[in-house]
């Protein structure tokens, strides 16, 4: 006898939309929320997708701590069959921008391109009041050609 598995994909849930303060504790507590949400969700994505939404969350909100000068960064994770959206906002009007990694340790420049790997898409929308950073990630990881 033979069984057939229906493919296994995240349920759509409500948008979760969390404000954070801009101090260090920021990214922490953003990863917490997102830990929280992936295991809300039904099925709960792969442990590639749930680490990959994890790792762009911390470097989204570290990113918006580190390079704004504003007192706060909203967060906004939604899940649809198959993928998970992470955005984060914040008030500077200026798009992440590559640069050299620093090998050293000192100055970063690691985050934005493994963003960019992670996800399946990227996507920047400025405004004169701010911007906000998304990033789609594959329920299933994503995958390379």
């Amino acid at each position: 006898m033979s069984s057939a598995t229906a493919p296994h994909r995240v349920s759509a849930a409500p948008p979760l939309v969390v404000t954070l303060e801009n101090t260090p504790e920021a990214a922490a507590v953003a990863r917490d929320v997102a830990v929280d949400f992936l295991k809300g969700l039904g099925p709960p994505p792969g442990r590639d997708a749930s680490d990959a939404v994890v790792l762009i969350v911390s470097e989204l909100v570290t990113n918006a701590v580190r390079h704004t000068l504003t007192h706060t960064c909203t967060l906004r994770l939604t899940a649809a069959p198959g993928t998970v959206t992470v955005a984060v906002a914040d008030a500077s009007p200026h798009p992440p921008c590559e640069r050299n990694p620093d090998v050293r340790g000192e100055g970063g420049g690691f985050g934005w391109p493994m963003v960019r790997r992670l996800a399946v898409s990227t996507s920047v929308e400025t405004s004169p009041q701010g911007k906000t950073v998304s990033a789609v990630v594959a329920q299933e990881g994503k995958r390379s050609a």
